[in-house]
């Protein structure tokens, strides 16, 4: 197994169209894929056992704050969603709000949606490239809909706060991130993180 992201790179004429991708998905699913805006291939190591635990705990806190709003929905980190740019990605959690999902089809719903959330969350793990991920959140901010992002560095102990249009900033060892207005009430733990 591969320790750090692999990418490949594909001939412009195997390109792959936007189904056939995801059926490519579907038969590796023991595989995290995402396709870049260049249709490039980055099929990422999976997480190790602490990195998977922080990631479900962020997960679940964001679950049940949603449950509770009930203004929006969670996504886990095996979702795909197709970006303006072509670019397919799956952060570690997400969050849409419900008129945003709901204006999708039925169809668009069941495959990568073609919908930028509205929030995102990406937790490095010891293989990811902290600069790497800082380009990803940047392609995020770019989106249409999206509105708030957090890029968590456990190791550094350092949280990455993204808002469209705005400088990136960068807090050291919170104690807990506030979902500000975006998430209204959503307080994520920290000490269940770091």
């Amino acid at each position: 197994m591969f320790s750090s992201p692999l990418v490949l790179q594909i001939p412009s004429s195997m390109q792959m169209t936007d189904e056939q991708f995801f059926e490519f998905c579907q038969v590796n699913r023991d595989l995290r894929i995402e396709r870049n805006k260049f249709g490039e291939l980055v099929i990422m190591p999976p997480t190790g056992s602490e990195t998977g635990n922080r990631e479900v705990n962020i997960s679940g806190q964001l679950w049940v704050w949603s449950e509770q709003d009930g203004t929006g929905i969670t996504f886990s980190s095996s979702t795909g969603f197709k970006l303006s740019t072509g670019a397919e990605r799956s952060p570690d959690a997400s969050w849409i709000k419900l008129e945003r999902w709901n204006s999708l089809s039925p169809k668009q719903q069941e495959k990568f949606a073609p919908i930028c959330p509205d929030f995102v969350v990406e937790l490095k793990s010891p293989s990811d490239n902290l600069q790497t991920l800082k380009e990803k959140m940047e392609e995020y901010m770019n989106e249409p809909g999206i509105q708030l992002g957090w890029l968590i560095d456990r190791k550094q102990r350092k949280v990455y706060i993204y808002r469209p249009e705005l400088p990136e900033e960068c807090l050291d060892n919170p104690a807990s991130l506030s979902g500000e207005s975006v998430l209204p009430g959503f307080i994520l733990n920290m000490s269940k993180v770091w």
